[in-house]
C-alpha cells in the first residue's frame, strides 16, 4: 500500500505525480510551435509535421485504457516508473533525431510512456489520499496542473525554440524525469496488483491498428491500402470486445444513450479544438512568418480560458448538471469556428483573436462537463472506466483532427490556398459543434 500517515511526504508525492501528468499534457501542445523549424531542419512537409504530432497522439489514445489495466495488474508504482523511464528515453531519441522518421518513432515511444503515466499518476494519488474530502482536493490539484500545462506548452515551447532550437522542446524533459524517477522510488509504495483482471491484448492491438491505419489513410495519398487495414481491424475489434473475458472497452456501456452521447460530444470537441490549434500554429508561423515565441504567446487567449474555466465549469455542473455548460460551450465554439471565415494571409491578430478566445471559452465550458456527463451515466463502480473511455475518445479524436485539418488546409507555404482551407475548416468545425449540440440535447439529461 502507499504511505498515508505523513502529510509532508504525501504532499511531496502529490507534487511528483503532478509533474508526471504535467509532462504528458505538456507534450500534447509544446511541439506545435516547433513544427515549422522541424520541417525546415529535417526537410519534411505537412505530412511529416502531422506525424510528429500524431505519432504521440495515436499511441497515447490507443494504449490509454491498457495503461490503467496494467497498473491494476502489476502495480501502479511499477507502471509509473516504467512510464517515466520510457518517456525520458523517448525524449532523448526525439531530441537527437537525425531525421523525421526517427523523430516520429521517438514520439510514438513518448506516447507509450504517456499512456502509462496518465492513469498511473491518478491511481497513485487516489490511493495516497483515501478520505473523500482530501481525495477530492488532491484530484483537483492534479486536474489543475493538467490544465496549467496547456497554456505553458506553446509559451515554453516558443521560448525554447527561439532561444535553443527545436530539439530543446524534447530535451527539457530529461532533467525533470531524472528528478521524478528517484522521487517516485522514494515516496511511492506499491499499490494495485491484487486484481483478477487480465490485459485485453488482442483488443489493444486491434484498436491501435484501426486508429493508426485511419490516421494514415487521411494523411497520406495511399488511402485505399490504409482503409483496407482500418476497416477489418475495427470490425475485428468490435467482434472481439463482445467475446473478451476482460474487454478493454465494454461495449455494453456504449448502449447507454447518455454515455455514448457524452463521449461523442467529447470527441467532437477535440476534433475541432486540436485541429484548429494545429492549423493556427502553421498559419501564424509559416503564412505570417511569426517567430515561435510570438506564435506561442499569441495562442494564450485559447489556452488560458480553457484552464481558468475548468474549475468554474465543475461548480456549474455540480449545481445545474452537465447539459447547460455543454450547450453554452458548443454555441460559443461554433461561433469561434465561423470566425475563420474572412481570414486572409495578411490579416491582423485582432482578426484571429475571436477564433482563439471563442475556442478557449467553448472548450473550457465543455471539458469538465463532458467528463461529468460520461461518469454520471454509469454505475459508480464503473466511474474509473467511464473516465478512461472519455479520455480515450478525446485523444483518438485529437489524433484524427491533426490528420483531417492538415489534409483540408494543405501546405502553408501557399498562403492563399492555405487560408482558403481555413475557411472550409471553419464551416466544418461549426457544423461539427452544432451537431454535437443537437446530440447533447437528445442524450444528456438536464440533471445527469
Amino acid at each position: 500500500m502507499i504511505e498515508t500517515t505523513r502529510t509532508p511526504a504525501r504532499q511531496l508525492l502529490l507534487t511528483v505525480m503532478c509533474v508526471g501528468m504535467f509532462l504528458v499534457q505538456l507534450d500534447v501542445t509544446i511541439v506545435n510551435v516547433a513544427l515549422p523549424e522541424i520541417a525546415l531542419n529535417l526537410h519534411t512537409g505537412v505530412e511529416g509535421q502531422q506525424w510528429v504530432v500524431d505519432g504521440y497522439a495515436v499511441v497515447l489514445a490507443s494504449l490509454l485504457l491498457a495503461g490503467g489495466t496494467l497498473g491494476d495488474v502489476f502495480g501502479h508504482r511499477r507502471v509509473v516508473l516504467g512510464g517515466l523511464s520510457i518517456f525520458g528515453a523517448a525524449s532523448l531519441i526525439c531530441g537527437a533525431a537525425p531525421g523525421v522518421g526517427v523523430l516520429v518513432a521517438g514520439r510514438a515511444l513518448q506516447g507509450l510512456g504517456a499512456a502509462l503515466l496518465l492513469p498511473g499518476t491518478l491511481a497513485v494519488i487516489t490511493r495516497a489520499f483515501p478520505g473523500r474530502a482530501e481525495q477530492a482536493r488532491a484530484v483537483g490539484v492534479w486536474a489543475g496542473v493538467s490544465a496549467l500545462s496547456l497554456p505553458a506548452g506553446p509559451l515554453l515551447g516558443g521560448a525554447l525554440v527561439s532561444l535553443l532550437g527545436w530539439r530543446a522542446v524534447f530535451l527539457v524533459n530529461l532533467p525533470i524525469v531524472a528528478v521524478a524517477v528517484p522521487a517516485t522510488v522514494r515516496l511511492v509504495r506499491e499499490g494495485g496488483g491484487a486484481t483478477t483482471r487480465r490485459l485485453d491484448t488482442p483488443g489493444v492491438v486491434l484498436a491501435a491498428l484501426a486508429l493508426a491505419a485511419t490516421v494514415y489513410a487521411v494523411i497520406t495519398t495511399e488511402s485505399w491500402s490504409a482503409a483496407a487495414v482500418a476497416f477489418p481491424a475495427l470490425a475485428g475489434f468490435l467482434w472481439w470486445e463482445r467475446r473478451a473475458p476482460d474487454p478493454v472497452l465494454p461495449l455494453n456501456l456504449l448502449r447507454r444513450r447518455a454515455f455514448a452521447g457524452a463521449n461523442l460530444v467529447a470527441a467532437a470537441m477535440n476534433l475541432v479544438g486540436i485541429g484548429t490549434i494545429f492549423v493556427t500554429t502553421l498559419y501564424l508561423q509559416t503564412v505570417q512568418h511569426r517567430t515561435a515565441f510570438v506564435a506561442g504567446a499569441m495562442l494564450l487567449p485559447l489556452f488560458v480560458p480553457l484552464a481558468a474555466l475548468a474549475p468554474v465549469t465543475g461548480r456549474l455542473t455540480g449545481r445545474f448538471g452537465p447539459r447547460p455548460p455543454m450547450i453554452a460551450g458548443l454555441l460559443v465554439g461554433a461561433a469561434a469556428s465561423l470566425a475563420f471565415l474572412g481570414l486572409r494571409p495578411e490579416s491582423s491578430y485582432l482578426r484571429l483573436l475571436p477564433v482563439l478566445l471563442g475556442l478557449g471559452v467553448g472548450m473550457g465550458l465543455l471539458t469538465a462537463a463532458v467528463v461529468a456527463a460520461a461518469v454520471r451515466s454509469v454505475p459508480s463502480e464503473r466511474a474509473g472506466l467511464a473516465s478512461g473511455v472519455n479520455n480515450t475518445a478525446r485523444q483518438a479524436a485529437g489524433a484524427l483532427a491533426v490528420a483531417v485539418y492538415g489534409a483540408v488546409a494543405g501546405t502553408p507555404s501557399n498562403g492563399a490556398a492555405f487560408t482558403s482551407g481555413l475557411h472550409a475548416l471553419g464551416v466544418v468545425g461549426a457544423g461539427t459543434w452544432l451537431a454535437a449540440l443537437v446530440l447533447t440535447a437528445l442524450t444528456v439529461d438536464r440533471q445527469a
